[in-house]
C-alpha cells in the first residue's frame, strides 16, 4: 500500500484517497497555480495504523451509546479515543516513509494540517474540526501526523457527525505535509460575498504574520472589497495590528513553535496590502474560482514578495443574493 503521494500525483477527484484539503492542493498543484510543495499520508495509512494496532474495538467501546448533546459525556469520550490513538505506537516502516518524504522536500518547518475525507462535501462541511500544527520540524512531523489521527476524535467532530449520523470509524482522515511559508502577510479571499452572497465580489482579509491570528480572532485584518469582473477595488477597511504571530526562533527549546511579536507602531497603522497587491491577489483568486467553476474560499500567504496560495475550498455558507 502506498502510504504518501506528492502534489501533483493526485487531483479534486482523489478526496476518498487524500481528504479534501489534500485533493484541492494537488488541483491547485496541476493548474500551475504558485502552491508551496508537499505530500500528504493518505487516508488508508491511518485505517492501517487503527488495524495495525487493534484500536477500533476500543474506540467503538468508548463511543457506544454515547448521547453527543451530553458536553460531560462528549468530552469523555472525546478525551478517552485521542488517548488512545495517541498512545499507541506507530508502525515503524510507516513513520519511517513519512520521515523519508519529509527529508526528500528538503527538510526544514513544514504545516501539517489535517484532510478529513468527508472534507467540504456538497452536504456538509468537516473543515475545521482537526488540528493543524505549523512550524514542525524533523523528528516531530511522524508524531504530528499521529496528533492530527487524534483530532479526528475532538468533541466537535464527534459531535458533528452523530448529528449527520456518519459512521465514526468510516470517516478517514489524511494529512497534508506543506512547506512552511514563513509568512509576513496573510489572510483569506472569497471569491463572493460571504455575507450579501454577491458574485460579482472578491473579499480579501489581510493580518501580518501567520494567518492563524485572524483565524483565532485575536487579530482583526484588513478588509478590502474589489469588483471581479473589472478587479476594481470598491473598499478598503484597514485595521490596526499591534502584534503578529511568527515562527518562535527558539522553536524545538521547549517554547512552542510559534510566538506573538510587537509590531512597529508605524507598520501596524499601515494598510496591510498596497492597492497594486490587492488587484493581483484578487487577479489570481479569480483564477481558482475559475478553474473550479464555482465560489472558493482560500488561504494565502505571502513571503519575501512571493504570494502563495495555502489552501482552497468551495464556499458552502455564503448566503445567495437576490
Amino acid at each position: 500500500m502506498k502510504l504518501v503521494v506528492w502534489f501533483e500525483e493526485v487531483g479534486k477527484e482523489d478526496g476518498g484517497l487524500v481528504g479534501g484539503k489534500g485533493a484541492n492542493l494537488g488541483e491547485l498543484t496541476r493548474a500551475g497555480l504558485p502552491v508551496p510543495p508537499g505530500f500528504i499520508v493518505v487516508a488508508d495509512a491511518y485505517f492501517s495504523f487503527l488495524r495495525a494496532c487493534g484500536l477500533q474495538p476500543q474506540i467503538e467501546q468508548s463511543l457506544a451509546g454515547l448521547d453527543a448533546s451530553d458536553n460531560a459525556a462528549l468530552q469523555r469520550a472525546a478525551g478517552e479515543v485521542k488517548q488512545v490513538v495517541l498512545g499507541a505506537p506507530m508502525p515503524a516502516e510507516m513513520a519511517s516513509e513519512i520521515e523519508r518524504s519529509y527529508e526528500k522536500m528538503g527538510g526544514g518547518p513544514v504545516a501539517v494540517r489535517s484532510s478529513a475525507t468527508a472534507e467540504d462535501l456538497a452536504d456538509a462541511s468537516f473543515a475545521g474540526q482537526q488540528s493543524t500544527f505549523l512550524n514542525v520540524t524533523g523528528t516531530g512531523v511522524a508524531p504530528a501526523v499521529q496528533a492530527c489521527w487524534a483530532s479526528l476524535f475532538e468533541p466537535q467532530a464527534i459531535a458533528y457527525r452523530a448529528r449527520r449520523g456518519y459512521d465514526h470509524l468510516k470517516v478517514g482522515i489524511a494529512v497534508v505535509v506543506q512547506r512552511m511559508v514563513q509568512s509576513q502577510r496573510s489572510g483569506v479571499i472569497f471569491t463572493m460575498h460571504p455575507v450579501t452572497g454577491d458574485r460579482d465580489k472578491i473579499v480579501i482579509e489581510a493580518v501580518y504574520g501567520l494567518g492563524e491570528a485572524a483565524v483565532s480572532g485575536v487579530v482583526t485584518p484588513d478588509f478590502y472589497v474589489v469588483d471581479q469582473p473589472s478587479l476594481t477595488i470598491e473598499e478598503k477597511t484597514p485595521s490596526r495590528q499591534e502584534r503578529q504571530l511568527v515562527r518562535n526562533p527558539n522553536a524545538g527549546s521547549g517554547e512552542g513553535d510559534n510566538a506573538w511579536v510587537p509590531l512597529p507602531p508605524d507598520l501596524g497603522r499601515q494598510q496591510k496590502l498596497t492597492d497594486q497587491e490587492i488587484v493581483a491577489i484578487a487577479g489570481l483568486a479569480r483564477r481558482v474560482e475559475e478553474h473550479y467553476g464555482s465560489p472558493q474560499d482560500i488561504e494565502w500567504a505571502e513571503e519575501d514578495g512571493s504570494f502563495f496560495v495555502v489552501q482552497s475550498r468551495p464556499v458552502t455558507t455564503a448566503v445567495v443574493a437576490d
